[in-house]
């Protein structure tokens, strides 16, 4: 039986992956260590080991969990709008800044020195950069310019992570909502839509 240091409820895995993945926005991979993680959670390292069997198997949870939030999930809730490619990529862009980024920059930081990690980032980005890509090429793109498009939205992203994002969400929202309407523009003609968009 898992002993808990308080009254509350017995932890589940996806409790210690949920803790796992706070502390490695906040604080790094060298940071996610059974004991201080234990305490944050006000329980006996038992309960970890009750759900892992050591740090390295709580580690590769949080990078597949990682995977499935900020990739897998959010293409299905994408794809689950009954809609036209367009408004689907803006949904994906509006997705997107929702998040701080914190993960994602921590994830890439811990890819630097892991491989096996670097080499699920590069997946990710490719899983990523091809569904951008197609959604695109789904409004009439040919795909050279599909291509170079998903890059420069998903480049965008990924480098505002990297400066940091800013907290107005509006401003944000305006923002990637007028980086759609240039991204979307077939034509000079298609500049007007742009212009309204702001």
């Amino acid at each position: 039986m898992v002993k808990t240091t308080d009254s509350s409820p017995k932890l589940k895995r996806q409790d210690w992956i949920d803790a796992g993945l706070k502390v490695l926005a906040e604080s790094g991979v060298e940071a996610v260590r059974v004991e201080p993680l234990a305490k944050l959670m006000k329980v006996t390292k038992g309960s970890f080991y009750w759900h892992f069997k050591d740090r390295q198997e709580l580690l590769d949870a949080l990078l597949a969990e990682w995977v499935k939030l900020q990739t897998n999930s959010i293409i299905e809730r994408v794809e689950a709008i009954k809609a036209d490619a367009s408004t689907k990529l803006l949904r994906l862009f509006e997705i997107a800044i929702d998040d701080d980024g914190k993960e994602e920059n921590a994830i890439r930081a811990w890819a630097t020195n892991d491989s096996k990690v670097a080499a699920v980032v590069a997946q990710v980005d490719r899983k990523r950069l091809e569904y951008t890509r197609d959604l695109f090429v789904q409004i009439g793109f040919t795909l050279p310019e599909a291509i170079v498009r998903a890059r420069m939205a998903y480049y965008s992203l990924v480098g505002e992570f990297t400066i940091g994002t800013r907290t107005d969400r509006a401003e944000r929202l305006a923002e990637v909502r007028m980086e759609h309407a240039i991204l979307t523009a077939t034509s000079v003609n298609s500049q007007l839509s742009i212009r309204n968009s702001q």
